[in-house]
């Protein structure tokens, strides 16, 4: 389960790069009841949503000509220059180079190579979220991948991930916890993307979980808005109830009532 220990290679920080962020803002604030408050005139467009007062995701527009819709997971990391290090070492990409974000913390992002975008955060002033895996906030993070033994390898590298196997319906799905952490710190997981969902298209990405009260209001409230529904609401026994959506721009994103623990 997440939380704001931010353990180094646990999931510190969740942003949007969208190329309407007024629209985003009005969609994400009506879909899951954030609020959102701009970082400022300095801060180039980016701002942040927050669930009663605190931030549990960020929001900025599109920076360069080859950006994408897209929802990034950041992960904790007490040296992003050593972490860029060994992200190319272990054959991924640097997207951009770690740098300093005013006093706040010093951020990187990278490609593994399966194609799965991701950012790693170095805290200073702020150390990540202010809250997680409460209603509202993000719960859970999941890599959907054209080769999940490559990124299981690639990762292993990068964070000293822990790993534990687990059979889901008809395939296998790998738990991920940080160095260290027992089956409590469990942050995410890893899954082989199926040879339907790479024939439509579908290549390696990060997905975000979001825990919300009801999954199949949201759906139909995020459907209403112009998003489109991945996979509908569907109980899985021991998680709970989820379903995927596809923002009205394109970024992809996870919804999810928990079963409560001992289900």
């Amino acid at each position: 389960m997440l939380n704001t220990a931010f353990h180094p290679g646990s999931p510190v920080w969740l942003d949007l790069t969208s190329p309407d962020t007024a629209d985003s803002v009005s969609f994400y604030t009506e879909v899951f009841d954030w609020t959102y408050t701009s970082a400022g005139p300095e801060a180039g467009g980016y701002g942040f949503f927050r669930q009663d007062g605190r931030t549990v995701a960020a929001l900025g527009p599109f920076t360069d000509t080859h950006a994408r819709p897209a929802w990034t997971v950041y992960f904790c990391t007490l040296d992003a220059d050593r972490t860029t290090e060994l992200v190319r070492e272990a054959g991924g990409r640097v997207r951009f180079a770690p740098f300093n974000v005013f006093t706040s913390g010093r951020m990187a992002g990278y490609t593994d190579p399966t194609g799965a975008d991701f950012a790693v955060w170095q805290p200073h002033d702020v150390r990540g979220l202010d809250t997680v895996a409460g209603a509202g906030s993000l719960c859970w993070t999941e890599c959907y991948s054209v080769d999940a033994e490559a990124a299981k390898a690639f990762y292993r590298t990068v964070f000293a991930w822990q790993e534990q196997d687990v059979p889901v319906g008809e395939v296998m799905y790998t738990v991920l916890t940080p160095p260290g952490g027992g089956t409590e710190d469990a942050h995410g997981g890893i899954m082989q993307l199926g040879p339907e969902q790479t024939a439509a298209g579908t290549s390696s990405h990060w997905l975000p979980y979001v825990e919300v009260p009801d999954v199949d209001a949201r759906l139909a409230t995020a459907e209403r808005l112009g998003a489109t529904v991945r996979i509908p609401a569907t109980d899985v026994h021991g998680v709970g109830r989820l379903g995927q959506l596809v923002d009205p721009h394109g970024a992809v994103f996870a919804v999810i009532t928990s079963a409560p623990p001992g289900s």
